[in-house]
């Protein structure tokens, strides 16, 4: 997101963030009825744009908005999305793209009260990493010509009674409702979500063997040296490395792999 979709999203975020620590507040309802409200914004491309349109009177919004949501939802989830159509989008998309962020959020905050949020990011790295792996299931869950409920069918295989609640939660959405993401980014944004919340850096590392606990300590204390603040690391072994380590955390890579070392002799003896 850009410019005034960005500043708008963060305001939404310290309302939303108001809101989940209040007593009682159900994080997984919230986030459930969010979802609900998304669903209904990319089913109806004109109710989309008449609640992001910037010419379009922003009571006006806010009363289409009760007139929806009265009955089927809180009065808490009502006055969220009436604070996101009185403000300003860049994009139409952007509305529900930012919805989408708090309702995750609110899942995510569901977790943490659970004390599940450390077993929620690690199963949704797993589940990309298994897709990654297999193709097969890539396409499966990916196909759009696929019924819906085959592929929600498919997910209840793979993670029922396996899963924390919000795991499934969040898996169900990336694979049903991915809003036009491919699957692998869905769930690496709701991964990004997940560290956030805990105000960490998501570092995917590559190695030909599993690291041992204090290697992993050392490698999160490193690494939060050099950024400034907690990494959360996200270990996957892949013996075509070789040896040495892949680190990614977002667009930078630091690549100190044997298989790297030796496709750069390879480039070098081929000039």
């Amino acid at each position: 997101m850009q410019g005034s979709s960005r500043e708008s999203l963060a305001a939404a975020q310290e309302r939303l963030s108001s809101l989940l620590g209040a007593a009682g507040t159900d994080g997984a309802a919230i986030g459930a009825a969010l979802f609900g409200v998304i669903d209904v914004l990319d089913a109806n491309p004109s109710l989309r744009r008449a609640l992001t349109d910037p010419s379009n009177d922003a009571d006006a919004k806010v009363t289409l908005v009760q007139r929806l949501l009265t009955g089927k939802a809180s009065a808490d989830v009502i006055e969220l999305v009436s604070e996101l159509v009185r403000s300003r989008w860049s994009r139409g998309r952007d509305l529900a793209d930012a919805a989408d962020d708090l309702a995750a959020e609110s899942v995510l905050a569901s977790a943490e009260k659970a004390g599940r949020a450390d077993r929620v990011e690690d199963e949704l790295f797993r589940f990309e990493r298994l897709v990654d792996a297999d193709p097969a299931l890539a396409r499966a869950l990916a196909d759009r010509a696929a019924p819906t409920q085959s592929k929600a069918d498919l997910v209840e295989r793979l993670l029922a009674d396996k899963a924390a609640p919000e795991t499934l939660t969040l898996v169900r959405r990336a694979v049903l409702a991915g809003r036009g993401l491919h699957l692998a980014n869905g769930l690496e944004r709701y991964i990004s979500l997940a560290a956030e919340r805990r105000e960490q850096l998501v570092a995917h590392v590559k190695v030909a063997l599993p690291l041992e606990a204090d290697q992993r300590d050392r490698l999160a204390a490193a690494l939060k040296d050099l950024y400034g603040k907690a990494v959360q690391l996200n270990v996957d072994v892949d013996p075509d490395v070789l040896g040495g380590i892949r680190i990614e955390i977002g667009d930078e890579v630091l690549d100190g792999t044997v298989s790297r070392r030796l496709d750069d002799v390879r480039r070098r003896l081929a000039g």
